[in-house]
């Protein structure tokens, strides 16, 4: 049961070349292949922390590990939906950009004032990672962006700048914090109840 949630992300972290592959190389004929791996991508994603914090091998090494497979994943799902949809992810490149812009403010906020990456896995990211979701399930599979293209662009920005906030808020670097007011709540040292199902 310990090796599980390794095991999961290790899933998750070969699924990601293979769909960039696929989308490369097959484009529109790959597209349900791609939408199968990204929910059983997400079902991975789901159960690593859970069984992780439910058999008490949750630790800092596992969550770092499991944020930069997140993020390699959900990268190749992107290049897929601009494979797939060339013309229409460009027609939104400047939302796509100020996502990419969050991210990367994450990164270099984090890494400054702890020498580390960003490892909150917060509750309004997992939100954005359901949105994402549905996202690509209508630009790969329908190859339309709709709204949830605009649900997940507003979710995407909310929830960086929600941890961009835990980040700036936090007196020490850690992982599995769910909102900037938990992280708050760490900084005036009061406890707080955690969950198998949400850190």
């Amino acid at each position: 049961m310990k090796n599980i949630p390794y095991l999961l992300i290790a899933i998750r972290f070969l699924f990601a070349p293979v769909i960039f592959f696929l989308a490369f190389t097959k484009a529109e004929e790959s597209r349900f292949i791609i939408l199968s791996l990204m929910f059983i991508g997400l079902l991975t994603d789901i159960f690593d922390g859970i069984i992780a914090r439910k058999v008490g091998v949750s630790s800092e090494k596992l969550r770092r590990l499991d944020s930069q497979v997140d993020l390699v994943f959900w990268l190749s799902l992107g290049f897929a939906a601009y494979f797939i949809n060339t013309e229409l992810i460009k027609s939104q490149w400047k939302n796509i950009a100020l996502i990419f812009i969050m991210e990367a403010l994450c990164y270099i906020i984090s890494f400054i004032k702890f020498k580390k990456e960003t490892c909150a896995h917060a509750f309004l990211s997992k939100m954005w990672g359901l949105s994402l979701l549905i996202a690509f399930t209508y630009l790969i599979g329908f190859q339309q962006e709709g709204w949830a293209f605009y649900l997940t662009i507003i979710l995407g920005f909310v929830s960086h700048l929600d941890v961009i906030l835990i980040i700036l808020i936090l007196p020490k670097w850690q992982y599995d914090v769910p909102s900037f007011y938990h992280a708050w709540k760490i900084r005036k040292g009061i406890e707080r109840k955690k969950s198998i199902f949400f850190n």
